[in-house]
């Protein structure tokens, strides 16, 4: 089955400290399993894609949350420890992988029939992301040790919701 993981807003921003929105450090105990994840992919002929917030600086979402994420700062890079992966870098405005970017054309273009989701914040951006693939009929995996969020409580209604509501499948990242 043809499949895409799907790396959620593992930015420099979210999981580095002196950063905004920097997520703690507890969430940094997902990066080995995502690594594992990136290391099989290509032998399962998986694609890999980053979603990646990259915000300009007048962003409607500041309303909500400090900037963050700003387009062409570090802040808005993929983490160090998975830059030597491969993959194509999809840059978002919103929550979803989905909104206003090249993800569903590209999705299609491969033919994909599952996509794994992993990366943070599990209660934002994964989730809306799942519900965006969902919402476009595909098969939906989330490893459990593969998404972090600061908010436990939120983290793991997210999870729920996504395995209950959405109907994506939760996982280990087997490593």
């Amino acid at each position: 089955m043809a499949e895409a993981v799907l790396v959620v807003d593992m930015l420099r921003g979210f999981l580095e400290e002196g950063y905004p929105l920097y997520i703690r450090a507890e969430s940094r105990r997902i990066i080995p399993n995502i690594q594992s994840l990136l290391e099989r992919a290509p032998a399962r002929g998986a694609k890999v894609f980053y979603i990646c917030d990259n915000h300009t600086l007048d962003d409607l979402e500041f309303r909500m949350f400090p900037p963050h994420c700003i387009k062409g700062t570090a802040e808005a890079e993929v983490i160090p420890e998975l830059v030597g992966y491969p993959g194509e870098i999809v840059p978002k405005r919103r929550y979803s992988g989905f909104f206003d970017t090249i993800l569903e054309a590209k999705l299609k273009e491969l033919k994909l029939e599952k996509v794994i989701v992993c990366g943070v914040l599990t209660n934002i951006c994964v989730m809306h992301t799942v519900a965006d693939a969902r919402n476009r009929d595909y098969l939906v995996e989330v490893p459990v040790d593969g998404v972090a969020s600061p908010d436990e409580k939120a983290h793991w209604f997210a999870l729920e919701h996504m395995e209950k509501v959405l109907g994506a499948k939760l996982t280990e990242s087997g490593v």
